[in-house]
């Protein structure tokens, strides 16, 4: 099999009222400091969430992916991924971007290739998984806004982006798409072994080949768990990301000691303990590393 048989996927948005984020339980797994022992220059690293991430400023992108591959003059190019996913429409473009590429293409999920990242794993000639590295496949997963009538068309919106990627993961694994789909909707985790079984990859990575970084990103890190607590507890985007840039400043206004009045059940005190903890790991961060 070659990537000119693979689907193209749809390179479209739903519409404004729609927002891809990552999925916390793979935000929670993702061990950042894995990476390639070794690469050169017709090497691509998505080491970071995909489509453009808040807390950096940067990420892994469609244009980034394009523009690399256009210095790399057609030649076998190998793309090393560690990524918790994040926005399924980038991931969906930059997939494109790699299958149609001339060279070949050799994909190595380093530690953890989830939800979008999976989709751009895909566009390889060969995939190579550590053997303690894995896939997580499941549906387009976004946060929406609007009334019923909205939510409904949104619903309806996100099921030809569901049909292609697993029209992808069908057509690359030879699976039958109805066993996929089923996959997809248990938002399923595959370690190396089993995503080779499952046709999702084609060899283990020798140990060797990857590494834990020193490089500091702890603030980053923290400040991105930060924001799936609060998210969780139902604070919207806006909200979130102020309280947290208050804190990163030293100002933070929000982080007064005690169990506020208003959190009368068991489950608000936990929600509160788990943010102060959550505050306490931003606040030490920032202060080992600088921020």
């Amino acid at each position: 099999m070659t990537i000119r048989t693979l689907p193209a996927a749809p390179a479209a948005r739903p519409c404004v009222k729609v927002s891809a984020e990552l999925l916390p339980l793979a935000l929670e797994r993702w061990q950042p400091e894995i990476q390639a022992a070794a690469a050169d220059d017709r090497t691509i690293s998505i080491f970071d969430p995909i489509g453009i991430d808040y807390w950096t400023g940067e990420g892994a992108t469609a244009k980034r992916i394009a523009g690399a591959l256009r210095g790399m003059g057609g030649e076998d190019v190998t793309v090393n991924i560690n990524s918790p996913g994040g926005d399924m429409f980038e991931g969906l473009a930059m997939y494109n971007v790699l299958r149609e590429y001339e060279g070949h293409v050799t994909i190595k999920v380093l530690g953890l290739a989830a939800s979008a990242a999976s989709i751009v794993a895909m566009a390889g000639d060969r995939i190579e998984i550590g053997r303690s590295a894995f896939f997580m496949i499941h549906n387009c997963w976004v946060l929406a806004q609007g009334n019923r009538l909205d939510l409904h068309a949104m619903a309806d919106s996100l099921e030809p982006f569901d049909q292609a990627m697993a029209d992808i993961y069908a057509a690359h694994t030879g699976q039958d798409i109805a066993a996929v789909q089923t996959l997809m909707d248990a938002e399923t985790w595959l370690g190396g072994s089993a995503a080779i079984e499952a046709g999702l990859a084609d060899g283990l990575l020798p140990s060797e080949q990857i590494t834990e970084s020193t490089q500091a990103r702890g603030p980053q890190i923290a400040a991105r768990r930060l924001d799936v607590v609060l998210a969780r507890a139902g604070m919207p985007r806006s909200e979130r990301r102020a309280l947290i840039a208050e804190i990163k400043s030293g100002t933070p206004s929000a982080t007064g000691a005690g169990t506020p009045s208003a959190a009368d059940s068991m489950a608000e005190q936990a929600a509160f303990a788990e943010l102060q903890q959550a505050l306490a790991a931003l606040q030490s961060a920032s202060s080992r590393f600088g921020a």
